[in-house]
């Protein structure tokens, strides 16, 4: 299984970005999908997860910023940013708990996607 993650970059302090992460291969099924960010010198956090049933969970430094959401057709996660501020510049992580045809769990990460935010 492979994810492709996009939709980084830069943005101003108040601004948007929308990140999206693909998943493909020998997919049977997708439970969680999450975000996680990880800024230089601090550990990995939480941003953001949602379940096959769309309950969505969000890190208290995004709540009410940040909306997850994902399209099970398309294996695909997205992270709608708004309100951006500069604390947010990390690198951000798509994960994903995935089930192969083979039967077999795992959680694959993404190669991450760099977000910058300027004041």
């Amino acid at each position: 299984v492979q994810l492709q993650a996009s939709g980084g970059g830069l943005a101003q302090s108040g601004g948007s970005l929308r990140l999206s992460c693909e998943a493909s291969g020998r997919i049977k099924s997708i439970n969680v999908m999450g975000w996680y960010r990880q800024a230089p010198e601090n550990e990995r956090e939480l941003v953001a997860t949602i379940n096959s049933g769309g309950t969505a969970n969000y890190g208290d430094s995004v709540k009410g910023r940040f909306t997850i959401s994902r399209d099970n057709a398309k294996n695909t996660v997205y992270l709608q940013m708004n309100s951006l501020k500069p604390e947010d510049t990390a690198a951000y992580y798509c994960n994903v708990d995935v089930v192969r045809w083979d039967r077999i769990r795992y959680v694959q990460w993404g190669q991450g996607t760099l977000v910058t935010v300027s004041s």
